[in-house]
């Protein structure tokens, strides 16, 4: 269970993450800057556990794994938004953040609100408004590989290490 962060329609990853801090990519770093474009208190705020809730089009822009990496770096558990850009879907799983859709949360949650999800059924609790939304549960697979810790992580763990260097 975490606090809600809530932020609106097509925050992109420059927002999540501005370029100007990626000439370097160590997790303390991206962290520090983390939504820094979007609430510059965010990182000196947020803490282990809370929750980001978005809107339409969340991580749009640039194709960069840096943003995903800066929220899971950052302490946030989970992002949940009423869509999301592709690229970053992909690379928020690929890197073991899990991430929901879900319209209605992403609409009624509010900034503050105490809010838990079940991964296996996608079953969003908000404590604090005593309300529960439904999100798609993520397949089995990709629980694997958040619970692993991301893609390379869940390669390696099943013996492929020589894969996961190619």
């Amino acid at each position: 269970m975490g606090k809600v962060w809530k932020f609106g329609d097509n925050i992109d990853t420059d927002a999540i993450i501005p370029a100007r801090y990626l000439n370097e990519t160590g997790a303390a770093h991206l962290a520090a800057h983390c939504m820094e474009d979007a609430d510059p208190d965010f990182a000196r705020r947020v803490q282990p556990g809370d929750i980001i809730v978005g809107g339409r089009n969340f991580g749009c822009g640039s194709s960069r794994e840096h943003a995903p990496a800066a929220i899971k770096a950052a302490g946030l558990t989970a992002v949940i938004a009423e869509s999301y850009a592709r690229i970053f879907f992909r690379n928020a799983l690929n890197i073991g953040l899990p991430i929901y859709e879900c319209a209605e949360a992403a609409r009624d949650v509010a900034a503050g609100d105490e809010v838990e999800v079940d991964p296996v059924s996608g079953l969003i609790r908000d404590k604090t408004k005593g309300t529960e939304y439904q999100a798609r549960p993520l397949p089995p697979f990709m629980r694997e590989l958040i619970a692993a810790g991301g893609l390379i992580a869940h390669i390696h763990a099943r013996g492929g290490k020589e894969n996961a260097d190619a």
